[in-house]
């Protein structure tokens, strides 16, 4: 989505970092800290729209862990990255040599900035339409937050809303397993073992996405392949 600012001022503001305003105090520059500050509350209620309106089935705690995950610094630093912010923010010298253009949080506090300046020049829906669409890239979401990636997948390619049941549960009271199924689209499509039963729904969660090719598998490392070369000789 492009974004065409009515007023370029904004648009400067939101990305000029209160340590270029200290070495250039000439160019009379207002930093960003003050939209950052507004950015902030127009993406908590941006959020909370949106996870409203996705999450029909989820009660008011899952919808703030939600909230929680989508906007703290390393899903915001995610997205100013993806939206290249760093390469136009305006630092100081001494903030660049040390890679503040690089850093999650100012990264996230750029984005936040932004988002304010937007809401500012062209109003909440604006604001609202440039993050919403942004979430629907699962990777934007933390990579424990299982449910949640689940969750948009099944929407965005199913039109279908996963549902979680506790199959099995053992041990005594103080040490008890969980055995979670998640069903969507009448069939089960992944089991996980924990602890809680919030625990055995996130790795129920997991294997669903594992097998609908959600998940990077990790690289393999040269210790892995030593190790595969030395299971290889025992089995020959």
């Amino acid at each position: 989505m492009r974004i065409r600012f009515h007023d370029q001022a904004l648009l400067r503001q939101s990305l000029t970092h209160r340590s270029y305003n200290n070495e250039h105090p000439e160019a009379g520059l207002q930093d960003n800290e003050r939209l950052e500050y507004l950015g902030d509350a127009v993406l908590e209620l941006i959020a909370a729209e949106h996870l409203f309106h996705t999450y029909q089935t989820s009660d008011e705690g899952e919808l703030t862990r939600l909230r929680a995950s989508v906007v703290n610094t390393k899903s915001l630093a995610r997205l100013a990255s993806r939206f290249s912010l760093g390469d136009y923010l305006l630092l100081g010298k001494g903030a660049h040599k040390t890679g503040a253009r690089s850093l999650q949080s100012i990264l996230a506090n750029t984005f936040e900035a932004v988002i304010g300046a937007i809401f500012l020049d062209q109003g909440y829906r604006a604001a609202y339409r440039l993050f919403s669409r942004s979430l629907i890239d699962v990777q934007a979401w933390p990579d424990d937050n299982y449910k949640g990636r689940l969750q948009e997948v099944t929407q965005e390619r199913f039109l279908a809303t996963p549902q979680y049941e506790i199959v099995a549960t053992s041990g005594p009271g103080h040490r008890r397993d969980y055995v979670s199924e998640v069903i969507f689209k009448g069939q089960v499509h992944g089991t996980g073992r924990g602890k809680t039963k919030r625990a055995a729904e996130q790795l129920a969660a997991r294997e669903a996405l594992e097998s609908l090719g959600e998940l990077q598998q990790p690289a393999r490392t040269a210790d892995d392949q030593v190790l595969e070369a030395v299971a290889a000789r025992e089995r020959g």
